[in-house]
C-alpha cells in the first residue's frame, strides 16, 4: 500500500509503482469514482474519433478472424498482382 498526498487543486502523484502496473503513460485519462467510502481510479483509453472504427466490435471480430487464419496457415500467396486479381473471378 501506498501513502499519497493531496496537493492543492487535488492533485496527486500515483507512485511509480502504481502506474506501471496500470501502464498509465503521460496525458492517459483515468476515471475517477466512490464506492462507498473508496475512491477508485480506472484507467481509461481515449479513442481518437477517426480510430474508432477499428475498434468497433464487428471489425474486431474480423481481426480476430483473420489472426487465427494467419495462425492456422489458412493463407495464400501470390507471385505477383495478376496472379491475386486471376484468383478473385
Amino acid at each position: 500500500m501506498s501513502l499519497v498526498r493531496v496537493r492543492s487543486k487535488g492533485q496527486m502523484t500515483l507512485p511509480d509503482r502504481i502506474r506501471r502496473e496500470a501502464r498509465l503513460d503521460e496525458g492517459d485519462y483515468v476515471e475517477v469514482s466512490m464506492q462507498g467510502d473508496a475512491i477508485v481510479l480506472r484507467p481509461k483509453k481515449v479513442i481518437e474519433a477517426s480510430q474508432a472504427w477499428f475498434w468497433d466490435a464487428r471489425w474486431q471480430s474480423g481481426e480476430r478472424e483473420a489472426s487465427s487464419d494467419i495462425v492456422e496457415g489458412r493463407t495464400t500467396a501470390f507471385d505477383s498482382d495478376e496472379d491475386f486479381l486471376e484468383s478473385l473471378d
